[in-house]
C-alpha cells in the first residue's frame, strides 16, 4: 500500500514526507531506494489544511469548513521520518544507514507484519516478551536480557507512568530464568510482588562493618561538625569493632577522650560529650535499624531469587550509606568470582552467576549536585560491572537531579511520559542515538508507553508495556473508596457499641 512520497532535501538519516493520509508517531514505514529497502520511523506528523490557512474569525471558519469538505485536496499531510538502516540487515540486528540519501518522489509504503515481527519480535535465547509495538499491538516488543545486565539500564518517567510496573515485569522475567535480582526499595513498592523465588528483608545496617566516616552518616552527626566527626574517628577502633558490646565499648572510646587531661584532647571535650549523646540517642532511634550483631547482611541476600530490600524505614543518609555497603561488597564478590575463573581456587563466593541491581529513586542516591558514597559504588558499577556480572538498573522521575556520568553509561534506556524540559534535555544527553524529535513526543505517551532505545532493542520502538498482575502496590490510591470504607466500619463501630449497650441494660 503507497502511503506517500519523499519531498525536499532528504539526507542519509532523515527524510521529509508527503503522506495520503495522517501518520501516528511512532509508526514504521518502508522507503524505496537502489540499494534496497530502508526502514524509517515517524518522527513527527502534522497536517494543514490550506482552506483554513488565513481563517480571522467564526464566519470564515464555517464557510472554510463547507470549502474542505468540498474540496479533497485541501488536506495536506507531513510527517518527518528518521531513517533506521537497511531492512534486510535490521532483520538480522544489524544497523547499515544508506551512503546516498533516498531521491526525492521515492514511494512510501508500509512494512508487512512477518518483516516488523523478525525485528522486534526476535525468537533468540534471551528475548523476552515485555509489551506489544505502540501502533501495531499485533506485534510483540520483545527485549534482550542480556543487554541489560551487561550495559546496564535507565528506567525514566514521570510518577504514575508505570515505572514499576516494568521494574515488576523485568524482575519477573529474570525470575522465571532463575536469575538473581536486587531491588533496593525505597518507597515498599515491592514488597508485595506476587512471584516465585521472592525474597523480602528489611535492610539493616551492621555498624561494625561501616568505617568511620560512614557510622558518622548513619548516626547522623551533622554535615560540617568536623570536631564531632574527628572524635567519632578516635573513638571508632579495631578494639570497638570486635568487642561483643559495640555500644558500650564505643561510649567507653567516647569517656576517654571526654576525661582525658591531655591538653589537645581537653579541646575535644564538648564535642566528645555531644558524640555520646548522639550515640545513646541512636541506639533508642534506630533500634531496629542498626544492628550490630546481625552478621553479615551481604549473606541474607538468595543467588538465583529476586531480592527486595526494604530501606523505606531508613533516612537519606542511612539508605545512602546502605545502597552504598551492598554496592561494594556484591561488585567485590562478583570481581573475586570472575578473576577466580581464570586461575585454581578453593574459595567459595556467594554469587557464582550474574546480578542485576535496581535503585529505585536514583536521584536520591546518585545525584548531580553532590557526591554520595552509594553515587562513588553506582559509577564503579556502571564503569566496571559488565566485565563482571554486575549489571545496574536505575529508575527515576527526576531525570535532571541524576549524575549526567553515570546516566550516560546506562546501554539502554525505558522513557515514558515527562513534562519538565531539563528532564528531556538531561534524556537527550545521555541517550545520545536518539533523535531531539522523537524526545520531544515524551510529552504525549500515556501510562504504559514507553520509547526503547539502547542495546536491548534492535532499533528504536514506541511500545506498550503489559501489566504485571502480580503487582499489587505502587498504583495511586483511592481516597474516595478508603473514605467510604472508614464510613462504613463506623457505622459499624456504632451498631456494635449500641448492641453491647442494651445487652448490658438487659443484663442490669
Amino acid at each position: 500500500m503507497r502511503l506517500g512520497f519523499v519531498i525536499g532535501e532528504s539526507k542519509p538519516t532523515f527524510v521529509n514526507a508527503i503522506t495520503s493520509r495522517a501518520l501516528p508517531v511512532g509508526e514504521y514505514v518502508k522507503i524505496g531506494s537502489d540499494e534496497g529497502e530502508i526502514l524509517g520511523l515517524v518522527e513527527r506528523s502534522s497536517v494543514s489544511s490550506a482552506a483554513f490557512a488565513d481563517v480571522k474569525n467564526f464566519d470564515e471558519a464555517s464557510e472554510s469548513t463547507e470549502i474542505a469538505e468540498i474540496n479533497k485536496r485541501d488536506k495536506t499531510y507531513v510527517a518527518d521520518i528518521g531513517i533506521l538502516g537497511f531492512l534486510e540487515d535490521l532483520k538480522r540486528g544489524h544497523s547499515t544507514l544508506p551512503a546516498i540519501p533516498p531521491i526525492p518522489g521515492t514511494e512510501i509504503t508500509l512494512p508487512s507484519d512477518p518483516e516488523l515481527e523478525e525485528i522486534f519480535s526476535p525468537k533468540r535465547k534471551g528475548w523476552v516478551n515485555i509489551g506489544s509495538l505502540l501502533r501495531n499491538k499485533t506485534i510483540d516488543a520483545r527485549i534482550n536480557l542480556d543487554k541489560i545486565v551487561s550495559r546496564h539500564l535507565g528506567i525514566l518517567a514521570m510518577t504514575g507512568m508505570g515505572k514499576s510496573n516494568l521494574v515488576s515485569l523485568i524482575t519477573k522475567q529474570i525470575a522465571e530464568l532463575k536469575g538473581t535480582v536486587i531491588i533496593f526499595d525505597y518507597h515498599n513498592d515491592y514488597t508485595s510482588l506476587s512471584i516465585p523465588q521472592i525474597n523480602v528483608m528489611d535492610a539493616k545496617i551492621n555498624p561494625r562493618r561501616l568505617d568511620a566516616d560512614q557510622l558518622s552518616e548513619v548516626l547522623e552527626i551533622r554535615d560540617g561538625a568536623n570536631v564531632q566527626q574527628r572524635v567519632l574517628r578516635m573513638a571508632f577502633t579495631k578494639q570497638v569493632r570486635e568487642s561483643k558490646e559495640f555500644w558500650s565499648k564505643l561510649e567507653n572510646e567516647v569517656d576517654i577522650i571526654i576525661n582525658s587531661e591531655d591538653r589537645r584532647l581537653k579541646e575535644l571535650r564538648t564535642s566528645a560529650y555531644r558524640v555520646r549523646d548522639i550515640i545513646e540517642d541512636a541506639q533508642k532511634r534506630f533500634e531496629d535499624i542498626l544492628d550490630p550483631d546481625m552478621g553479615d547482611p551481604i549473606s541474607f541476600i538468595k543467588e538465583s531469587r529476586t531480592n527486595i530490600l526494604n530501606i523505606s524505614e531508613l533516612s537519606e543518609k542511612q539508605a545512602n550509606v546502605a545502597v552504598a555497603f551492598y554496592l561494594q561488597r556484591l561488585l567485590r564478590d562478583r570481581k573475586d568470582a570472575s578473576i577466580a575463573r581464570h586461575g585454581k581456587t578453593d574459595r567459595v563466593f556467594r554469587f557464582n552467576s550474574p546480578i542485576f541491581v535496581i535503585i529505585e529513586e536514583a536521584h536520591v542516591f546518585i545525584p548531580k549536585d553532590h557526591d554520595t558514597s552509594a553515587k562513588y559504588w553506582a559509577a564503579k558499577i556502571a564503569r566496571e560491572g559488565r566485565k563482571f556480572g554486575l549489571g545496574l538498573g536505575i529508575v527515576s522521575q527526576r531525570p535532571r537531579s541524576i549524575d549526567l556520568n553515570v546516566l550516560s553509561q546506562m546501554g539502554s534506556f525505558a522513557i515514558m511520559k515527562i513534562i519538565q524540559e531539563d528532564d528531556q534535555h538531561q534524556i537527550a544527553s545521555a541517550a545520545e542515538s536518539t533523535s531531539r524529535e522523537l524526545i520531544s513526543q515524551i510529552t504525549s505517551l500515556n501510562i504504559g508507553d514507553a520509547i526503547l532505545v539502547g542495546q536491548w532493542t534492535n532499533l528504536p520502538s514506541l511500545v506498550h508495556i503489559k501489566e504485571v498482575k502480580e503487582k499489587v502496590t505502587g498504583a495511586d490510591q483511592s481516597a474516595v473508596d478508603a473514605w467510604a470504607k472508614a464510613d462504613k466500619m463506623k457505622g459499624v463501630a456504632v451498631e456494635s457499641t449500641q448492641g453491647l449497650i442494651q445487652k448490658d441494660l438487659l443484663l442490669d
